[in-house]
């Protein structure tokens, strides 16, 4: 198996969302993409995301698509290799109309802080101590 998670994302302005999350520093293959979808590099290689109009993620489902504006149905979490790395990615997703739903938390071995993007969905990035 290969080592690489792709998360499919339903999203209600596939372009409103993609200037979001090139706002915080994600890119995009427009090889992979189209009108319906964006298939988005988060760590290169490693892990992506499809990011899709909500009328295209529903033809592949067959139960109703949760809104993540008033259910958490996955909380999507990174590990980033600094602390200034992950209050930069949580400053540039403010910057670009994210909600952030809690102050950073500082536990000494471990600092965290998450972002709510444009369609609800959370993000928690966390940087964890080597020598923890």
């Amino acid at each position: 198996m290969k080592n690489q998670i792709i998360l499919n994302l339903p999203v209600k302005d596939l372009a409103k969302s993609k200037a979001f999350f090139s706002a915080i520093g994600f890119t995009f293959n427009a090889r992979f993409s189209s009108e319906n979808a964006a298939f988005m590099n988060i760590v290169d290689g490693t892990i992506q995301a499809m990011l899709t109009t909500e009328p295209f993620f529903k033809s592949l489902i067959d139960k109703p698509l949760a809104n993540a504006r008033e259910a958490n149905e996955l909380v999507i979490c990174l590990n980033c290799d600094t602390r200034e790395e992950l209050d930069s990615l949580i400053a540039k997703a403010a910057a670009a109309g994210a909600r952030i739903p809690h102050p950073p938390e500082d536990h000494g071995f471990m600092y965290d802080q998450g972002f709510e993007d444009i369609d609800g969905h959370l993000w928690n990035l966390v940087w964890t101590a080597p020598e923890a």
